[in-house]
């Protein structure tokens, strides 16, 4: 009778645990890591560009509108610039997306702690395949977005005086802008696709039931714009703000300012990367009064108690 009692109250108390355990966010470790995330894409949009001072000087342009060495260094090659954010953003990303991955699984995992071990290992041994298709599914995101910027209204190509050429009547030079464009295809991809592929899976095409449920999630999520926890929230909100913020970035390059900043992709690049930063700062905020709300409701239900027979 004594074994029988003991063993219902462990039964009792692995019920109970599992039940606190599912829906589980690691809210202050969330709160720290996005802080230091954001921090860290400034500094790659806004520094990590100063790098290309350490392989030569800028070339030397005449204009009526100096500026200073920090904005010339942004300005004066906008394609090694939206570069060296590409290469700053691709880890960036991934250490971000592991994160995100990690709160993902603590949030969906249920069951006796042997059990949440056994998955975590399980979910921890397909981290290499599921940064592969990751990066296949953003490779294809790049070049869906290349075309849709290009049917927005991307420059295709830019005419340069050239001197030399003037004497065969043809004073300007045509150079192509699809490295531009590609570049800054790839910034808002990593931005936006990248991390929903590693946390939840590409949305395959393929017929199992596991497959079009993850169809009907990024449905829901990326059509409908309905996130339903934190998790969802930390990808969504930021992949939205990216795409905006690069719609909106480029609004100032047809003015006729005639600013070394309005060159092609440096408008939209930042502005999706602005973009980005304010949606996970408003995913931060929306996630802090769910969370408070949320212990404001524990506080003030009685705890339940299970009484052993």
């Amino acid at each position: 009778m004594p074994r029988t009692r003991a063993k219902t109250k462990k039964v009792a108390l692995s019920s109970t645990a599992s039940e606190s355990r599912r829906g589980f966010f690691p809210f202050l470790q969330y709160a720290s890591v996005v802080g230091v995330h954001v921090i860290l894409v400034g500094f790659t949009a806004l520094y990590l560009p100063q790098s290309t001072l350490l392989f030569g000087p800028l070339p030397v342009r005449k204009t009526d509108r100096p500026q200073s060495e920090f904005m010339e260094v942004l300005t004066a090659r906008p394609a090694v610039t939206a570069a060296w954010t590409l290469a700053g953003l691709c880890v960036l990303q991934v250490w971000w997306g592991t994160w995100v991955r990690k709160w993902h699984f603590e949030q969906q995992a249920n069951g006796t702690s042997d059990e949440i071990k056994i998955s975590r290992a399980k979910v921890n041994g397909v981290w290499f395949a599921r940064l592969r298709e990751a990066v296949g599914f953003t490779l294809f995101a790049t070049a869906v977005t290349h075309v849709v910027i290009i049917l927005f209204g991307a420059p295709l190509l830019r005419r340069v005086l050239c001197p030399a050429l003037s004497s065969m009547h043809a004073p300007e030079h045509l150079y192509s802008h699809h490295l531009q464009t590609g570049l800054l295809a790839s910034v808002v991809a990593i931005l936006t696709a990248f991390v929903p592929a590693f946390v939840f899976g590409y949305p395959s095409l393929a017929s199992d039931a596991t497959a079009l449920l993850n169809r009907l999630n990024w449905i829901r999520l990326f059509a409908e714009l309905s996130p339903r926890n934190p998790v969802e929230r930390v990808v969504v909100y930021p992949a939205v703000g990216a795409v905006v913020g690069a719609w909106v970035g480029a609004f100032p390059i047809p003015l006729d300012w005639d600013r070394p900043w309005q060159a092609w992709p440096l408008t939209p690049l930042y502005g999706s990367l602005a973009g980005y930063i304010i949606a996970s700062l408003a995913a931060l905020a929306v996630n802090s009064l769910t969370w408070l709300a949320q212990e404001q409701l524990h506080s003030v239900q009685p705890s339940t108690k299970y009484k052993s027979s």
